[in-house]
């Protein structure tokens, strides 16, 4: 009975604490300001919580919508961190909405774009923040389902700004910022989370601290410099980067805030796929001067959460994204895989891992080689305008050979892909006599060209000779590709020997169609003849495994073990 009394005691206590606070006309414009207000709605959430009486939360709930409303109407002019208090508040209304018929939907939007928006910054609202997502998980996934995903340029800046120290609880919350409206411009957003940091550490430096000020504030007032900075570009020719003697320095000038890539980076919504301006002279410019400087501790924290972060986005994607997407989102692969934060562990970690995603896309759908044939041409093309576009046009080449071109249903996608791959063999061979002639000087750079190239005609051959096993039709053309290859001297041996191996192969259909012959889909369940699925090694009979793979083996065909055949491991 006493403890049920106390109990009531505390109760009327802080509903009294509440309710003066909502009155009183010294904390109406900043009521986070009375330092036990927070203490008074933690402590009436749990006695309501433990009580479970109706009438308890009818009698709380109308303080604390005042409260709120207060709150944000004061945000501007408060001096003190309201996101403690705000979201107290929120996880009442999120506990018993139901009872006092309040959708809590409004509330959580306004949070976001007014209170976070400025307080991601400050360490322990920022911590706050992903325990309350994490703590509601499963109310955000069946009740506001696309509240996470509308924030999510937010919660990477949150992640972005505060480091690793939160990755653990971000990593929780990450899953329920992918929807199909936020999967594809999440992608570009987290691995340009170090590029994020340098927009961020910019403004910082121009406009003094980021907790308690909006950036889309800063971004607005930078906005009629940027016009005067056109007009000026238009009527005198001088473009906004110039700047004359009298102007301030790149890096201590709003300009380059208000540039179109950062404005991009720095949104606090996901307002759909936007163009990302990687051509832009600021961003150029804040890129080089982050790599050629000593790093920030906060820039080398995003280096390294970004490819764990990138291995999140990839499992979800393979694991419960529709193909619809997954085929949107390889030619955006494509497009960023050699524009990345230059960096040289960040762009092999992350470069790597773009090409797990395509491959794994095409894995799942070789019908996507067909459907993306442009975009895949375009980047057999831009072959040799710099290494990581050698290394994505050679992985395009194994894709293309692997599975057929997209497939048995795709004959005309196929005959275009492999004139592509035809004209990427002869450019390589009129420009291979003058790479050997470099290479024979002595040149480092020029040794290394040589070797790029024939990796990648390497793999060019390989993708014409599948691509010709796969589809019959081609095989003339493939034999006068190869024969080319085979008599150039010229080119590196690894390349002419492979042409004259796969010539070969090719005076033996079945042998070929074993060994060049592509994947099938597990899915359809079907089987070339003469082909052996590997993977059912264990069920096969000798008879069922083509002759030449015994060739080396002694004694009549009964003799043999599948293990002289398969080794076990």
């Amino acid at each position: 009975m006493m403890a049920g009394e106390d109990k009531f005691k505390q109760f009327d206590y802080h509903l009294r604490s509440l309710s003066s606070s909502a009155r009183d006309s010294n904390f109406v414009t900043d009521p986070a300001s009375d330092p036990s207000l927070l203490n008074s709605v933690k402590s009436l959430c749990d006695l309501c919580r433990s009580e479970k009486s109706e009438d308890l939360i009818a009698r709380v709930y109308p303080h604390l919508n005042r409260i709120f409303q207060r709150c944000l109407s004061s945000i501007s002019q408060s001096q003190t961190s309201n996101g403690l208090l705000l979201l107290a508040i929120l996880q009442f209304f999120l506990d018993f909405g139901d009872v006092v018929l309040h959708d809590a939907d409004p509330n959580l939007r306004t949070f976001f774009k007014s209170c976070l928006s400025c307080e991601f910054a400050d360490p322990v609202v920022a911590e706050a923040t992903l325990d309350f997502l994490n703590a509601n998980k499963k109310k955000f996934s069946s009740s506001f389902p696309t509240l996470l995903p509308q924030f999510f340029p937010l919660l990477l800046k949150l992640i972005a700004w505060n480091g690793e120290k939160l990755e653990k609880a971000f990593r929780r919350v990450f899953p329920g910022l992918i929807s199909q409206g936020s999967f594809l411009p999440l992608f570009p957003s987290i691995i340009d989370l170090p590029i994020l940091v340098v927009a961020l550490e910019k403004v910082e430096k121009s406009s003094g601290s980021l907790v308690g000020s909006s950036i889309a504030s800063i971004q607005k007032s930078s906005a009629p410099e940027m016009l005067l900075a056109l007009m000026d570009e238009a009527y005198t020719g001088s473009t906004i980067g110039d700047g004359g003697a009298d102007s301030e320095s790149e890096d201590s000038s709003t300009m380059a805030v208000a540039d179109p890539f950062f404005l991009e980076l720095l949104k606090d919504e996901n307002d759909g796929l936007a163009e990302r301006h990687w051509a832009s002279p600021a961003v150029a410019a804040a890129i080089q001067s982050a790599v050629s400087t000593s790093m920030s501790d906060r820039l080398k924290q995003a280096l390294r959460m970004t490819p764990r972060l990138l291995d999140m986005y990839t499992a979800i994607a393979i694991r419960e994204v529709n193909d619809s997407l997954i085929c949107a989102l390889v030619p955006l692969l494509m497009a960023r895989y050699s524009n990345l934060f230059p960096e040289k562990l960040f762009l092999y970690e992350v470069q790597k891992r773009i090409l797990e995603l395509m491959l794994a896309g095409f894995n799942r759908s070789p019908s996507f080689i067909a459907l993306l044939k442009k975009p895949i041409v375009d980047r057999l093309g831009e072959a040799y305008d710099s290494p990581s576009k050698t290394e994505l046009a050679l992985q395009l080449c194994w894709a293309i050979g692997e599975h057929g071109g997209g497939g048995e249903a795709h004959k005309d996608a196929a005959r275009e892909l492999f004139e592509s791959l035809e004209l990427l063999l002869y450019e390589n061979l009129s420009s291979s006599r003058v790479r050997l002639r470099e290479s024979a000087l002595g040149s480092d750079s020029a040794k290394s060209r040589k070797s790029s190239q024939s990796r990648l005609l390497c793999f060019v051959v390989t993708a014409i000779a599948k691509l010709a096993t796969y589809h019959r039709e081609l095989l003339p053309r493939a034999r006068v590709s190869l024969t080319k290859v085979a008599r150039s001297r010229i080119s590196d041996a690894r390349v002419w020997k492979r042409a004259r191996d796969y010539l070969g192969l090719m005076n033996e259909p079945a042998i070929c169609l074993s060994i060049l012959g592509p994947c099938e889909s597990p899915s359809k369940g079907i089987q070339k003849l003469g082909t052996v699925n590997w993977s059912e090694g264990g069920t096969k009979m000798i008879s069922h495994l083509p002759f030449y793979l015994l060739g080396a083996q002694e004694g009549p065909p009964h003799d043999f073990s599948l293990m002289d055949v398969l080794p076990g491991s």
